[in-house]
């Protein structure tokens, strides 16, 4: 049987077969390129089983993937500091991932730990989102380093977002006269009904300073205007030098539908909001069943072992 080496030209008499990934064909040997360059995820709800952890699975094959040259960055509405414990799980420093942040308002090369991109909140909006916050009988909350700045401590909603970052929270009595610093979100948090309302009203008044989304039912988030992750992963891509036809992306919540839609290949989980699903080129399986694994393994075969 011919080998091929790295150093050794590939013969022109190739068998070029339709459809999936480039698969050419010589004598008892697949050779397949690889058409997705850049894998981005979601955290929670995505890469994350409810426990917050990853399957073994989606590891093995997150890890196969990246050893197979194809870039992974983890692409969520944290902050790099709560997602930092997944970004060590896949290696990504090792393999040359990356790590974006704030729905796409910060960007790290997790090898170098460079910041490529980081963008910050408008202040002159603070006094009127704590307006609305104190008004609907919400709460608001942001990041600062390790820790979580917020009106309240003891809430379901805000413990909740402690518990997924692995981060304490601090309470101040005045959420307003605390934040003398820069930050890069700021998130209000209440009940699903309500909040719908209020982003809706956000969206509107803040037009042109900031956007306003909603993560979860529960967690509104703000952000610089112009800001979502469709945009930080536009550019991280120009970054790489790579096209948005070369990535795959998957998510389950509604701060993911942009990112879902400009990829090459928006996959939803099975356990997406349906507007994500709507969205998606690929529904796979849930969060709680390898849906990462089983759809990247789909899509980005394995490549056939090539000794020399």
């Amino acid at each position: 049987m011919q080998k091929i080496c790295s150093n050794n030209k590939i013969p022109l008499n190739l068998q070029r077969i339709p459809d999936g990934p480039l698969k050419f064909k010589l004598p008892g040997l697949l050779f397949m390129t690889n058409k997705y360059k850049l894998i981005a995820i979601d955290i929670d709800g995505t890469l994350v089983r409810s426990d917050q952890t990853i399957s073994p699975r989606t590891v093995d094959t997150l890890l196969r993937v990246q050893k197979q040259g194809v870039k992974v960055c983890i692409c969520s509405g944290r902050p790099a500091y709560g997602i930092a414990p997944h970004a060590e799980t896949l290696r990504l420093g090792e393999f040359g991932g990356y790590v974006v942040s704030y729905n796409g308002g910060g960007i790290c090369n997790w090898a170098t730990k460079e910041v490529i991109y980081a963008r910050t909140l408008d202040p002159s909006i603070l006094p009127y989102l704590c307006e609305c916050t104190l008004r609907g009988g919400f709460h608001i909350l942001t990041y600062v380093g390790d820790h979580i700045v917020s009106d309240v401590a003891e809430n379901q909603y805000v413990q909740f977002t402690s518990m997924r970052n692995k981060m304490p929270v601090q309470q101040v009595p005045n959420f307003l006269a605390e934040i003398t610093y820069p930050i890069s979100k700021c998130m209000i948090v209440g009940d699903p009904e309500p909040l719908s309302r209020l982003e809706a009203t956000l969206a509107l008044h803040l037009k042109g300073k900031a956007e306003a989304y909603r993560s979860e039912p529960f967690f509104l988030e703000v952000v610089p205007e112009g800001i979502d992750k469709a945009k930080g992963l536009a550019t991280l891509l120009a970054h790489l030098g790579m096209k948005r036809e070369e990535l795959m992306a998957f998510g389950d919540g509604f701060n993911d539908v942009s990112m879902i839609e400009f990829a090459g290949l928006g996959v939803a989980m099975g356990n997406a909001q349906e507007v994500v699903k709507k969205a998606a080129g690929f529904v796979t399986l849930s969060n709680e069943a390898d849906g990462i694994a089983v759809a990247v393994e789909k899509f980005i075969p394995r490549l056939p072992d090539m000794p020399c």
